[in-house]
């Protein structure tokens, strides 16, 4: 009777346990790729290099061009230079049926040549109608009509360990199929400021890149631009733009050639809970003011270095990679509203946006914010000096202290250096040695103080813990 029972109860149990194992079968993908798999195209492109005279291996590109185009062997008379193919493959995808599509833009940068295959192997050359080297997005044409095209989803609408597919070129494998989960949502990558990527495990590699990312719906809801990768091939680690993103940046390339984004003349840093302590927030949310550009739209509209946007134009900044992509996205001579966080109140003001310039220097001192940033948290214990007249003048700066020496090891160990200008301590300009010793007297020994230090031609906030002996 024991093992009978015995029996009955661990049968039970199997039943019990494996039923739930048979309702979770894995998706099928099947009717997925034969509706969406005709959208999507093999891209690959050719690019012609021209050596330099009597060096065929050095490109016009290379820095040494110039050196041995000068002092190189002349070539033979009547020899033309050397010219080499080089060639690349990507992917992309229809999103209309006479012939627009979407690719990166680094599948198509500086191509000389692209041609375009459909899965039913018809070859068309395509031309670009524009990229945009921000937000890697690119905007192709073909001359047909009565192409297949694929159906545009909503990444908003996505979830966090949602299957996903994506269908490309992997090493030129036409038509591939890899299959995974959104691992994450609002990725912000290193020099990728106006994008926030979709994050999978879904095995991408080169040759992927371009191509349509889509979700059980059979709707396209990214464009595979990038992995994360120690081999050259995948690792789990892949990173979509999402479809709105790329659509947004597509209908401006369609309409004017160009991607036309925002501005307000600010350098920002991301809000640490130290910083947002000594500020007086309850936490860690919003875009930190490290520096407002002179006469830029934020310095008129009264935005100060030390003020925290908690909002824009209407959009909540929850952590500082927001307040880039949602000014890019207004529109230029637009006023928005502001939200901001100044000496313990919520204030608005109205910003006139700017057009933001050509690539080049504002992504230089973005980065050169976040090195500095990087390398000065930690705790006070510096030597000041007040500037002389002639130093405030050549920093084009009101007043401020200059760091003379760096005499405690935590604050060695925080990177602050001999030469560093101390111009604030939270959101109170430093003109003098007496007011500075009055303000750090008027902070608890054992709270964070806001330093904002300027080093070269960047200022960035610095978190420092004061000690508490």
């Amino acid at each position: 009777m024991l093992r009978k029972f015995s029996g009955f109860v661990l049968l039970s149990l199997t039943l019990i346990l494996s039923a739930p194992l048979q309702a979770r079968e894995l998706p099928d993908f099947t009717e997925l790729v034969e509706k969406q798999g005709p959208a999507v195209v093999n891209i690959s492109t050719t690019q012609i290099i021209r050596h330099a005279q009597g060096m065929p291996g050095i490109p016009e590109g290379d820095p040494f061009y110039e050196f041995f185009r000068r002092f190189a062997p002349p070539m033979p008379q009547g020899q033309a230079p050397r010219e080499q193919e080089s060639q690349s493959l990507g992917s992309g995808f229809l999103i209309s049926e006479d012939g627009y599509l979407l690719t990166n833009a680094h599948v198509v940068d500086r191509a000389d040549k692209i041609t375009v295959r459909l899965t039913d192997k018809r070859e068309f050359k395509a031309r670009v109608i524009g990229a945009d080297k921000r937000t890697d997005v690119a905007l192709l044409k073909i001359e047909a009509t009565g192409l297949p095209k694929v159906r545009l989803g909503e990444p908003d609408r996505l979830k966090v360990g949602e299957w996903v597919v994506a269908i490309g070129s992997p090493f030129g494998f036409d038509s591939s199929v890899t299959a995974g989960i959104v691992s994450a949502k609002g990725r912000s990558l290193p020099q990728d400021n106006f994008v926030p990527f979709i994050q999978t495990d879904v095995a991408i590699n080169p040759g992927n890149s371009g191509g349509p990312l889509f979700n059980m719906n059979g709707e396209v809801v990214g464009i595979n631009s990038q992995i994360y990768t120690r081999s050259g091939g995948s690792m789990g680690l892949s990173f979509a733009i999402p479809i709105d993103v790329a659509m947004q940046v597509s209908d401006q390339l369609r309409s004017t050639g160009k991607v036309t984004r925002g501005r307000i003349g600010v350098t920002i840093q991301e809000l640490t809970r130290e910083l947002a302590e000594s500020f007086g927030l309850g936490k860690p949310e919003g875009a930190l003011i490290s520096s407002v550009e002179k006469n830029g739209p934020a310095d008129k509209a009264g935005i100060e270095a030390s003020d925290v946007i908690l909002k824009f134009d209407g959009k909540a900044v929850i952590s500082s990679a927001d307040l880039p992509r949602i000014v890019a996205a207004t529109k230029p001579g637009s006023k928005a509203v502001a939200e901001l966080w100044r000496k313990g109140e919520v204030k608005q003001v109205t910003v006139v946006i700017a057009e933001m310039p050509e690539e080049g220097k504002l992504a230089k001192a973005v980065k050169k914010l976040e090195d500095d940033v990087a390398e000065m948290i930690s705790r006070l214990g510096i030597a000041v000096s007040e500037l002389t007249r002639e130093q405030a003048q050549e920093l084009q700066v009101g007043g401020g202290l200059l760091v003379e020496d760096v005499k405690g090891s935590a604050a060695r160990a925080a990177g602050l250096q001999r030469g560093d200008v101390l111009l604030a301590i939270g959101n109170m300009p430093v003109r003098s040695l007496a007011q500075f010793n009055d303000i750090l007297k008027q902070v608890p020994k054992g709270r964070n103080v806001a330093l904002l230090v300027r080093r070269d031609d960047a200022a960035s906030y610095v978190a420092i813990r004061l000690d508490e002996k």
